[in-house]
């Protein structure tokens, strides 16, 4: 999402980092529009945080600054994140608007961070669910590695292959 109306609040996520530093941030904002007191739907697609997706509804909590702070996942999508992470070296050389177009003809939408040759994938319930899953892993062979941010039973039960 490039911008946002006035309808929309921007959600703070802390973000535990390993031992190597990743993610590069502490916390993580996204896009949301309340839904009810104490309530937001969000309405981004999450770089980092692990456990949420767009369309989730998560609790929150203002602070005496005015931040809105997420605190948990109240109501799934039924939609899935997933981050791929392009090798600035492989096959598609880091290029982020490559792995969109390959994705978009299965439902699939997304948004990409050059700055860590990351593509931030959101997969609806009536995307090609199979097709997408058999794409990422057919891509780990040279093109991408990726992680799985926040998935349905529905993805775990499909076999790739």
């Amino acid at each position: 999402m490039e911008g946002a109306s006035a309808t929309h609040v921007r959600v703070v996520f802390e973000l535990e980092q390993d031992e190597d530093g990743w993610p590069p941030a502490g916390s993580e904002r996204l896009w949301a529009i309340p839904v009810a007191p104490g309530r937001v739907r969000l309405d981004n697609i999450p770089f980092f945080v692990r456990g949420v997706a767009c369309g989730d509804v998560v609790r929150t909590e203002l602070d005496a600054e005015g931040t809105i702070w997420a605190k948990e996942v109240v109501e799934f999508s039924d939609n899935c994140t997933i981050r791929v992470v392009l090798g600035r070296n492989g096959d598609l050389e880091g290029d982020l608007n490559t792995v969109l177009n390959l994705f978009a003809p299965l439902g699939v939408e997304g948004e990409g961070l050059a700055q860590f040759g990351l593509v931030a994938l959101n997969i609806p319930p009536a995307a090609d669910l199979a097709g997408a899953k058999r794409l990422l892993v057919e891509g780990q062979d040279g093109w991408w590695d990726f992680e799985e941010g926040s998935v349905t039973a529905v993805w775990r039960a499909l076999d790739p292959g």
